[in-house]
């Protein structure tokens, strides 16, 4: 899971495209300048950023390879799903990367994508993939539900979501245990997140964090996810555990260091600080483009406000 919402499309010049793209690609460049101009891209359509995010699933930093996966499905572009569908079926690459890959085919929720969604569901040797494709294969199945519907509730997070929220007369208590059954579907416990998360109450959000002690990794890297959305400080001593903790999984403690950054206090800095040399690239890279991301939010600036402006400097 990524971590920055949708903001709106924008228009750039072939020049522009241009830099975002060889700056994205550019091995030489920081991790953080190199995830800004994934931000940037994530907001331009057409074939060049689509080319450019489909050719960093493939980065040397599993990283930055999972955010463009993650990427291309936030823009459900459909020209994207070859390309998806290769990750997805390359077990030679990081599980967080055919993850983020089934997630995003799940995003895009083409009922074509189905039978490769199966396919990877009973044969991928990562659970975390696997669980993956149980949701997308769920998500687009729900899409044909709700396409008769006059509307459909948008996440007020401005994020495609891998589930759909539970329905609103579903009370705090009765979503709690929900999430917190080891016994139901991944499908139903993230569709109580999403609704304990824009019900945002301390109540709601106690339930959130209480839900981190999970089996799965795949639902704690999303429920650390939504507490980076949520930007609690109710959960920042949770999120520290996680980041602590070297026997945790790496996309979980991913989002902890993201969510983190969000929260941005002065002892989530500090450790963010302290991780950004992390054995583990996934978690030390993910600590510096927090830090990063912090700089530039705190300086009153966006990404994307910055790479709109010229002259650049590179």
């Amino acid at each position: 899971m990524g971590s920055l919402n949708n903001t709106a499309s924008f228009e750039s010049s072939p020049e522009m495209e241009k830099f975002l793209c060889d700056r994205l690609l550019d091995q030489n460049q920081p991790i953080s300048k190199r995830f800004r101009a994934l931000f940037s891209l994530r907001n331009l359509k057409g074939s060049a950023p689509r080319n450019a995010l489909i050719l960093a699933t493939r980065d040397s930093s599993n990283l930055l390879a999972h955010e463009a996966a993650f990427a291309l499905g936030q823009m459900q572009d459909a020209d994207a799903v070859p390309a998806l569908e290769a990750v997805l079926n390359d077990l030679s690459l990081h599980p967080i990367i055919r993850h983020e890959a089934a997630e995003a085919l799940g995003a895009i929720g083409l009922e074509s994508n189905v039978p490769l969604l199966r396919n990877s569901l009973a044969s991928d040797p990562a659970q975390e993939v696997r669980e993956t494709c149980e949701l997308a294969l769920e998500r687009i199945e729900q899409l044909k539900v709700d396409s008769g519907k006059s509307t459909i509730e948008k996440s007020p997070f401005m994020s495609v979501d891998p589930a759909a929220a539970s329905a609103s007369c579903s009370s705090v208590a009765q979503l709690r245990d929900v999430l917190l059954d080891e016994e139901k579907g991944m499908y139903e416990r993230y569709a109580s997140l999403f609704a304990l998360r824009n019900n945002g109450g301390v109540e709601a959000v106690a339930a959130i964090i209480d839900s981190l002690g999970s089996k799965s990794a795949l639902l704690k890297h999303e429920v650390a996810y939504v507490l980076g959305q949520l930007q609690n400080k109710a959960a920042s001593a949770a999120l520290s555990s996680i980041l602590k903790d070297v026997n945790e999984h790496p996309m979980v403690r991913h989002e902890a260091a993201e969510a983190l950054g969000s929260i941005a206090d002065d002892e989530s800095i500090s450790l963010l600080k302290e991780f950004a040399s992390d054995s583990e690239p996934i978690v030390s890279e993910s600590c510096e483009v927090a830090l990063s991301m912090l700089e530039f939010e705190r300086s009153g600036k966006s990404f994307e406000y910055l790479f709109m402006q010229a002259p650049l400097v590179q």
